[in-house]
């Protein structure tokens, strides 16, 4: 019986969609702007071959705030997918 009820409840599968990795995207810039500006030292070691590149960041800085921007975009997609926007 519990079954049935949380199956009832469920909601539509999200396919991926350009609109979702748009989203994703904006997420990951919202991210790396707030880290470039809250991080104390982001150029820590190791460096990336291009720093200039990746905004003068280091790895763990990078690795940081892009982990960040994903975890960010999954809960928008998920919260506008929940409203129906998507």
């Amino acid at each position: 019986m519990f079954t049935s009820t949380l199956l009832a409840a469920a909601t539509t599968p999200l396919q991926w969609s350009p609109t979702v990795g748009l989203i994703i995207i904006l997420a990951n810039i919202v991210a790396i702007a707030f880290g470039k500006s809250s991080i104390k030292y982001p150029n820590a070691e190791p460096k990336l071959p291009s720093s200039n590149l990746f905004g003068g960041f280091g790895l763990p800085a990078l690795l940081a705030t892009t982990a960040f921007g994903h975890i960010l975009g999954v809960g928008v997609v998920l919260g506008l997918h929940n409203l129906g926007r998507i």
